[in-house]
């Protein structure tokens, strides 16, 4: 009977072996695999990291650029905002002034007589205003 039962462990701890060898061949086969993938991601990691690079290279240049031209605009903005800022002074002046001419005169025809203050007060604020060019360095 001691050799049944010697027998029955042996052929139950083979079983067990044999059992063990297949399951360790397949992780086995699963651990290469995981080895393969992480090769693959992190060969992916390195080309998209370089792309990224590229990009940010390149939003920085187009950046600067754009910068640039703001740049180069801003005088032309400041130029129309000051053209804006004559024009209104013109209109208020002229304004004023016809409304000055219109209750001094008593009946009497004053359109040509505005007409030539309101030419000089014109000329007025456009020499003020190149001469106010003049002196701002351009940038």
């Amino acid at each position: 009977m001691g050799n049944i039962a010697l027998l029955i462990i042996a052929i139950a701890f083979a079983i067990l072996v044999i059992f063990l060898v297949i399951v360790l061949h397949k992780v086995s086969k699963v651990v290469e695999e995981a080895n393969r993938t992480v090769k693959l991601v992190s060969s992916d990691v390195d080309v998209l990291l370089h792309q990224a690079d590229d990009i940010m290279a390149k939003a920085n240049t187009l950046l600067e650029d754009v910068n640039g031209k703001v740049a180069t605009i801003d005088p032309l903005f400041t130029a129309v905002a000051d053209l804006s800022v004559s024009v209104s002074d013109i209109n208020t002046s002229s304004r004023n002034l016809v409304g000055r001419l219109n209750r001094t005169s008593t009946g009497r025809k004053t359109s040509a007589a505005s007409a030539v203050v309101l030419a000089k007060t014109a000329k007025k604020f456009f020499v003020k205003k190149d001469k106010k060019a003049a002196k701002q360095p351009s940038q």
